[in-house]
């Protein structure tokens, strides 16, 4: 039987919550022995959640790290600034990780981190889920196969809704660069362009040109008789289609662990106490053009491999309905498919056909969420951790495994893409030092 891992939770977010999870439904596998998070509310929650004392609670990263190693490993769920600062001393401290996306901030803290992780031969997953999607690991396994011959183009979009748009990047953490440390493209889309690196299987871009802008929050355009609080003295929020009421007392689970975050000193928060949260200090009851938002709402890239192949990105914010799809055209055939629907279709190439090719539908038939608005990124989170315990366990990795090395070039790639835009430049992709 394989040694059961411990890990000790830094930055009781939801994420990291999430990924915990796995140790109630394996307890065999893997067990939460402490948690480290500035929120004594949150640490005793997890604390209890997990069935650990007092003393396996610490403040922060630093507060763990001075202590004898008291682990296997850490599941980092910081915010995104603090990855590689909290990550660092951890590792030295004898830590394995399981790292929270993005991993780093700017190139620098991608070398330095790695620098780290050769030095003390740690082994680190990043938590880009989507690898771990079947509805991704099909598609690499038919790619894998040869099935499509080589790989000419990559097109793959996503369509971020309003709700979470609005919700995430435009009142939430993340709607300004400087207070989370990253730009919409690293925060949202470091998934898809870990998917793309991942998919061409460790040939590089060479160059990248991107464009995009912030086309429907600049203040500028702010309605008429808008307030600065939707429920306090806006005059258009009966029509406004991001009204805080609407999105948030109308449909009060939607994205409940961002908006309702403010109450969890609250037990059972009513309806009501919600209600005065977004009238006063919740930062979710704001309009959204007063809501100091300075990250794109679409951005588009454009990759340039090393082997002459090319791969686009679209990132399009406020669409009606959340959506991931993917085109991939081979020299032997395509893949086409709606990660939201768990369906892809595979034609290839048929001379001897009438009308030129075969064509097959795959649906995998997997339900759920799938734009990570209540977890689970289409069956990958869990997965991912999994994988996770059983490298640790020393076993071989899944095709999908997120190792720090791997993850690498989707990063470099966001780096380059933002100056890219900012530069309105062709931007050479760095080789990974």
């Amino acid at each position: 039987m394989s040694k059961q891992i411990t890990a000790i939770i830094v930055g009781a977010g939801h994420r990291a919550i999430l990924y915990s999870l796995y140790a109630l439904e394996h307890p065999d596998e893997l067990k939460i022995v402490g948690v480290a998070d500035p929120d004594p509310i949150r640490r005793k929650k997890v604390a209890e959640m997990h069935g650990f004392g007092e003393e396996m609670c610490f403040r922060n990263a630093e507060e763990l790290a001075e202590r004898p190693k008291l682990a296997d490993a850490v599941i980092n769920g910081t915010m995104d600034r603090q990855h590689v600062p909290t990550a660092v001393p951890l590792l030295r401290a004898g830590y394995d990780m399981l790292l929270e996306k993005p991993f780093a901030i700017s190139e620098e803290e991608v070398n330095y981190l790695y620098k780290v992780v050769k030095e003390t031969g740690r082994k680190v997953m990043i938590c880009h889920v989507l690898r771990y999607a079947p509805f991704y690991v099909a598609i690499k396994q038919r790619l894998l196969s040869g099935e499509i011959g080589d790989i000419i183009n990559i097109q793959a979009t996503e369509h971020v809704s309003y709700h979470h748009l609005a919700v995430s990047f435009v009142r939430g953490k993340w709607g300004n660069e400087e207070k989370c440390g990253a730009p919409m493209l690293l925060a949202k889309c470091c998934h898809d362009m870990d998917l793309i690196m991942w998919l061409k299987s460790g040939v590089s871009p060479k160059q990248i040109a991107s464009f995009g802008s912030d086309f429907q929050f600049d203040p500028a355009k702010k309605p008429a008789g808008a307030g600065k609080r939707c429920l306090v003295d806006c005059q258009c929020e009966e029509t406004c289609l991001y009204s805080a009421k609407k999105h948030y007392l109308d449909h009060p689970d939607r994205w409940a662990f961002y908006v309702w975050d403010c109450l969890e000193n609250i037990e059972n928060p009513t309806l009501e106490d919600k209600r005065k949260s977004l009238m006063t200090d919740n930062i979710h009851g704001r309009c959204v053009w007063d809501c100091e938002h300075t990250v794109v709402d679409h951005q588009s890239v454009l990759m340039n491999f090393a082997d002459g192949a090319t791969a686009t990105l679209n990132m399009i914010g406020g669409t009606a309905k959340p959506e991931r799809n993917i085109h991939i055209i081979g020299t032997k055939g395509e893949i086409k498919g709606v990660f939201d629907d768990s369906v892809f279709t595979v034609r290839t190439i048929d001379t001897a056909s009438e009308k030129g090719w075969n064509e097959e539908v795959v649906d995998l038939k997997i339900g759920g969420d799938k734009s990570g608005m209540t977890g689970s990124h289409g069956g990958g989170d869990l997965r991912l951790v999994e994988d996770f315990v059983h490298v640790l366990q020393g076993e071989e990795p899944s095709i999908s495994c997120t190792t720090i090395k791997d993850s690498i070039n989707g990063h470099l790639g966001v780096f380059c893409a933002e100056r890219a835009r900012k530069e309105s430049a062709v931007i050479t992709m760095p080789e990974i030092r």
